[in-house]
């Protein structure tokens, strides 16, 4: 494609009022961002064999309005918002290799990234929750005791998870940030605790839109009203593998709930 040709796409689709993704897609997070995948895992491919995730689907869609788009994927699997801050992320200490390595923490990278491109990256995608809610709750056997502790974790989760956003949005004032949601991969469970993911759920876009940045809600898609068993063992190896991680049909539907959100 021409530069010309480029050109006039990028003219036309800001017309349109769709965003042009700039010259740099960054994508943040844990192990959904990077595009975990147990069998991959299993067998120890290096990064790049990690190539059907979100972030590459995504990436994708954005090369047909932005030919020129370049990824950074600083996701590291086993990260929450405790070892995005602080460094530390389980990956890493394994010894373990991420798509692009840094060597401090992601947050640090992250914003030494976008400080260094200014009006370069955009758009950024953040995953980060799983890590801090499923431990909290490792030690309840009975509802009764998510129900008790929830309050507590979903406070705690949240105190943490706006700053991050809230230091995304300053580093990158014009960006298009998306923030993806919760969903529950455990199908036995989904009515009892549809009121915990529901809370989490908000929390997250309510953070998400104070920041500036825009909310992908993968729950639809991965827990419907009908059909939701089927849904999950589709989207994820729960039922395969007992391992939550998606499936390359789950990570194409992660991708449609962010090019949604993000609105291209």
């Amino acid at each position: 494609m021409t530069l010309l040709v480029i050109a006039l796409v990028a003219v036309s689709t800001a017309a349109a009022g769709q965003p042009v993704p700039e010259h740099y897609y960054l994508s943040l997070g844990d192990s959904l961002a990077y595009g975990m995948q147990p069998d991959k895992a299993a067998r120890g491919l290096p990064p790049s064999g990690f190539s059907t995730g979100y972030t590459d689907v995504v990436a994708n869609r954005l090369r047909a309005l932005n030919p020129k788009l370049e990824v950074v994927n600083y996701s590291c699997p086993g990260e929450s918002t405790v070892t995005y801050v602080r460094g530390h992320c389980e990956w890493l200490t394994e010894g373990k290799k991420l798509h692009d390595p840094f060597p401090t923490t992601q947050e640090q990278a992250a914003l030494a990234f976008l400080r260094t491109h200014k009006g370069e990256v955009s758009p950024i995608t953040l995953t980060l929750w799983g890590n801090d809610i499923f431990p909290a709750f490792d030690t309840c056997r009975t509802l009764a005791c998510i129900k008790t502790r929830a309050p507590k974790v979903l406070t705690a989760f949240i105190g943490r998870f706006a700053p991050i956003i809230a230091r995304l949005r300053a580093a990158a004032p014009d960006a298009t940030i998306v923030v993806t949601g919760p969903w529950n991969f455990d199908a036995p469970s989904l009515k009892v605790l549809a009121g915990l993911y529901g809370e989490l759920d908000a929390a997250m876009r309510r953070a998400a839109t104070a920041a500036g940045a825009r909310f992908a809600d993968v729950r639809p898609l991965f827990n419907p009203s009908v059909g939701t068993k089927a849904r999950i063992c589709a989207y994820s190896f729960i039922c395969s593998a007992d391992d939550p991680h998606p499936t390359d049909a789950g990570y194409r539907a992660y991708a449609k709930a962010i090019l949604a959100a993000a609105g291209y």
